[in-house]
């Protein structure tokens, strides 16, 4: 584990005006921090108390992501997120977590084994130093630099009281693809899902999914040493 401290533009590219205005200050990584620039990222996030059927919708997704070489992202929670995270360890691809805690603490404690892994085989990232209090308000500050980081954000399962709306809102604000499962748009009880759509998010097919993979970054982002005019 490493305590140094990056500036959000070191770890992934040059920010433009929008992003440089909602990036954290200071970020902290455990693992393979050349994964923020290997290739097209996609977060998968939604609600802890998934249900079965929100579970394998993530695992899912997760599986076919991989295999279209794309790196899933999530927030370590559990729920949803862990579901991805396995799902892509599992089927030989790359994760990255984005914790709500510093990189020495594990939320929740079940899934430290889990972030153990991750920061050895694949990424973690935090935007708290160490000894950063840990409350409810570090996880929605969370979702704001998982959508950052992310080239997409798909919500599988969430209700309107969510954290994971907070990401939605973010993803928009950066004019990244938003993509919620057909599950919620079909949900008449919940309201964020109308809300989403009426900002261009999109629901999840597999024809816009094959539509998503198309419009993501291919390869590798090269950062230059200086931004030309």
């Amino acid at each position: 584990m490493t305590n140094k401290r990056w500036a959000p533009q070191d770890l992934l590219w040059p920010l433009n005006e929008a992003e440089t205005k909602h990036a954290p200050k200071d970020l902290y990584v455990a693992g393979n921090r050349d994964l923020l620039r290997a290739g097209p990222t996609v977060s998968i996030v939604g609600s802890r108390k998934a249900s079965g059927e929100g579970l394998a919708r993530a695992a899912k997704l997760a599986r076919l992501l991989v295999e279209r070489g794309v790196i899933v992202v999530s927030g370590l929670a559990e729920g949803i997120d862990t579901a991805a995270h396995r799902a892509a360890i599992d089927s030989d691809g790359k994760t990255i977590a984005v914790l709500g805690t510093p990189l020495d603490q594990s939320f929740p404690a079940k899934n430290r084994a889990l972030q153990q892994e991750i920061m050895r085989d694949h990424l973690a990232v935090s935007e708290f130093a160490s000894g950063t209090k840990v409350g409810r308000h570090t996880f929605p500050m969370r979702n704001k630099t998982m959508a950052l980081i992310s080239d997409a954000t798909v919500i599988i399962e969430a209700s309107d009281g969510s954290g994971t709306i907070h990401q939605g809102w973010e993803a928009i604000r950066l004019a990244r693809p938003l993509y919620l499962t057909k599950s919620l748009i079909d949900n008449e009880t919940l309201e964020f899902p109308r809300k989403f759509s009426d900002y261009g998010a999109e629901v999840l097919t597999e024809q816009s999914l094959d539509d998503l993979i198309r419009m993501l970054p291919n390869g590798r982002r090269e950062v230059p040493d200086e931004i030309p005019f």
